[in-house]
C-alpha cells in the first residue's frame, strides 16, 4: 500500500473547521432567532450562490469553445469581448486572457495577443494565496478561489508569446520568451518540498530556440540549444512522454556543428545518428513548419471513498484498499476530545479532477514539394505533459483536500450539535458543493510537430497532407515567398478531433 505524507495535522483540521463554524454560525443563528424557514431559505442562497457561479462559468465559455474547435476565430473574438466585462471581475479571468490570447494568435494578431497573454503572465505571477478565498474553498469547493493556472498552462503562455514574437520578426523577444519556460519551469518546481513536477525540463523550448538562433545567423548557440534538447529528449521526454528526439533536431544539430567548424562533434554525431550532415545551400532559403494537432484534454471529476483506517504511530489514516492507497494525518499533541472527534469521521469522499482526452482525428502530416515528402515529427505531446502534471499536483494536494473534508464534517458535527436541522442542512450543502475544479485552458494543441525545408527563393507553393486515423486525407495548400539564406515560419493548427 501506498503511503503519501502531506502536512497535514489534527491541530490545523480543528483550528480551520472551527473558525469557519464560528464564521457561518453568527450568521445562521440570527436566522434561527426568527425561524426555521428563514435558517433554510438562508443556506439554501448560499448553496445556489455557490453553484449558480460554477454553471455560469460552464454557459458562458461553452460558447467560445465550440467557436474555436470549429475554427470560427472572429466569432470567438466577438463572444470574449462581449463578455470582457465578465470575464475580468471574476475567479476565472486568467482563462479569459490566456482564450482570448490564444484566438489573436490565431486571427494573426499577434502584437495584441501578447498583450493579453501579458496579463494572464502577470496574474500568475501576482497570484497569491486568499485567505478569505481560501476559507470559502473550505467550505465549498477549489471553484470558490480565482482560477490558478495547471503549471504546463502558464508555461503554454511563453510557447505562444515567442511564436507571436517571430511573426512579428521579433528573434529577441522570442528568445526571452523560450528562454523563460525553461526559467520558470525550475522557478515553479523550487516553491514545491514534495512530489516536484516530473515535467521540470522542457526540450521543444531548447529546439525552438534553436531554430531562433539559426535563423539569425547565430549558429554556435543553435549548436548548444539543439545539443540542449538532444538531451533532454533522450532521458526525460523518453521516459515520461514516450518520445524521443525528432529527426530534424538531429540534421539540425549537425548542420550548425559544421557552420562553427566543429568537426570532432559532426563526426560523434554522424555516427551516434546514422546520417550525413545536410550540406548548405547559399541560393536557397528555409521553411519552417510547425504543424499543431488537435485538442488537449478536458477537465472532469472523479471521487474517492477514504475510509478512517485508524491509528497508527501517532498518525490518523486514511485509505483505499481498493486501490492500495493510504493517507495519514498526523495526530500531534492534540485533546483526547479532538482525537475522537476525528475518529468519528468513518468515510470521507474526496473529489479530484481527471483529463479526459480528445483523441485528434489526423495522426500525421507531411508537407509535399517537387515530389518529395518533408515528415512533420512530434516534438512536444502536450496531451501527455498535462495528464503528468495533473498527476503531479494532485500527489501534492490531496493532503489539502482530505483537511478540507474533515473540515466540513467537522462543522456539520458541530452544527448538529447544536442544532439538528441546522446539522441536516450542513450536510446537505457539503454533499452538493463537494465538487472538484475542472476548469482548463481547452483550447491548447494536442501536440506539436514540426520539419524544416530548403526552398528556391520566390514564390513557392507546398501542399500539407494530413492523414485521417482509420483512413483518408486532407489537403491545404501552402504559399510562402523565400529570401536566399533566410528562414521563414509558418504555424498551422489543425482542429479536428475523434468523438
Amino acid at each position: 500500500m501506498t503511503n503519501y505524507y502531506g502536512m497535514i495535522t489534527v491541530r490545523n483540521i480543528f483550528r480551520t473547521a472551527f473558525k469557519l463554524f464560528r464564521i457561518q454560525n453568527k450568521v445562521l443563528n440570527s436566522a434561527i432567532k426568527y425561524n426555521s424557514i428563514t435558517m433554510k431559505y438562508l443556506l439554501m442562497v448560499n448553496m445556489l450562490l455557490i453553484l449558480t457561479g460554477c454553471a455560469t462559468f460552464y454557459q458562458r465559455t461553452a460558447e467560445v469553445q465550440t467557436q474555436i474547435a470549429s475554427g470560427d476565430f472572429e466569432q470567438a473574438n466577438r463572444s470574449l469581448e462581449r463578455n470582457r466585462r465578465w470575464a475580468e471581475s471574476n475567479n476565472h479571468r486568467v482563462l479569459f486572457y490566456m482564450n482570448r490570447g490564444l484566438v489573436l494568435f490565431m486571427m494573426g494578431e499577434h502584437e495584441e495577443s501578447n498583450r493579453y497573454f501579458d496579463k494572464a503572465d502577470f496574474y500568475i505571477e501576482d497570484y497569491r494565496k486568499n485567505l478569505a478565498t481560501e476559507a470559502l474553498v473550505l467550505v465549498s469547493n477549489p471553484m470558490a478561489r480565482p482560477y490558478p493556472p495547471e503549471d504546463f498552462e502558464s508555461i503554454m503562455i511563453h510557447y505562444y508569446k515567442a511564436l507571436n514574437f517571430i511573426a512579428l520578426n521579433n528573434y529577441e523577444g522570442a528568445l526571452v520568451e523560450a528562454r523563460r519556460v525553461n526559467i520558470r519551469l525550475q522557478e515553479i518546481n523550487d516553491q514545491y518540498r514534495n512530489h516536484k513536477n516530473r515535467y521540470a525540463r522542457d526540450a521543444f523550448a531548447h529546439n525552438l530556440m534553436g531554430l531562433i538562433y539559426q535563423a539569425s545567423g547565430d549558429y554556435n548557440n543553435a549548436f548548444i540549444a539543439y545539443r540542449n534538447a538532444l538531451e533532454i529528449y533522450e532521458t526525460d521526454y523518453t521516459e515520461l512522454f514516450h518520445l524521443g528526439p525528432p529527426l530534424q533536431l538531429k540534421k539540425d544539430l549537425l548542420y550548425s556543428a559544421s557552420r562553427i567548424g566543429f568537426r570532432n562533434e559532426v563526426r560523434y554525431y554522424e555516427e551516434k545518428f546514422g546520417i550525413k550532415t545536410p550540406e548548405p545551400t547559399r541560393e536557397n532559403g528555409d521553411l519552417v513548419y510547425i504543424w499543431m494537432n488537435g485538442l488537449g484534454p478536458v477537465k472532469s471529476e472523479w471521487s474517492l471513498n477514504l475510509t478512517n483506517m485508524g491509528t497508527r504511530n501517532g498518525m490518523m489514516i486514511f485509505g483505499s484498499d481498493e486501490l492500495g492507497v493510504t493517507f495519514p494525518i498526523y495526530l500531534g499533541n492534540q485533546s483526547s476530545q479532538q482525537r475522537a472527534s476525528l475518529s468519528n469521521l468513518s468515510i470521507i469522499r474526496v473529489a479530484f479532477p481527471k483529463y479526459v482526452e480528445r483523441p485528434p482525428l489526423y495522426h500525421e502530416a507531411s508537407l509535399l514539394f517537387q515530389g518529395e515528402r518533408h515528415r512533420l515529427e512530434m516534438a512536444q505531446n502536450i496531451n501527455r505533459i498535462a495528464f503528468q502534471s495533473l498527476q503531479d499536483r494532485m500527489l501534492r494536494e490531496v493532503g489539502n483536500n482530505i483537511m478540507r473534508l474533515a473540515a466540513k464534517q467537522i462543522m456539520e458535527r458541530t452544527a448538529r450539535n447544536e442544532n439538528r436541522n441546522l446539522g441536516a442542512l450542513v450536510s446537505i450543502i457539503n454533499a452538493i458543493t463537494e465538487r472538484a475544479d475542472t476548469r482548463n485552458w481547452q483550447s491548447l494543441p494536442y501536440s506539436l510537430s514540426y520539419t524544416r525545408v530548403s526552398l528556391p527563393a520566390g514564390e513557392n507553393e507546398l501542399v500539407l497532407e494530413q492523414h485521417r486515423v482509420g483512413g483518408g486525407v486532407s489537403s491545404e495548400n501552402v504559399s510562402v515567398n523565400i529570401q536566399p539564406g533566410d528562414t521563414s515560419f509558418r504555424v498551422f493548427h489543425q482542429l479536428g478531433t475523434r468523438p
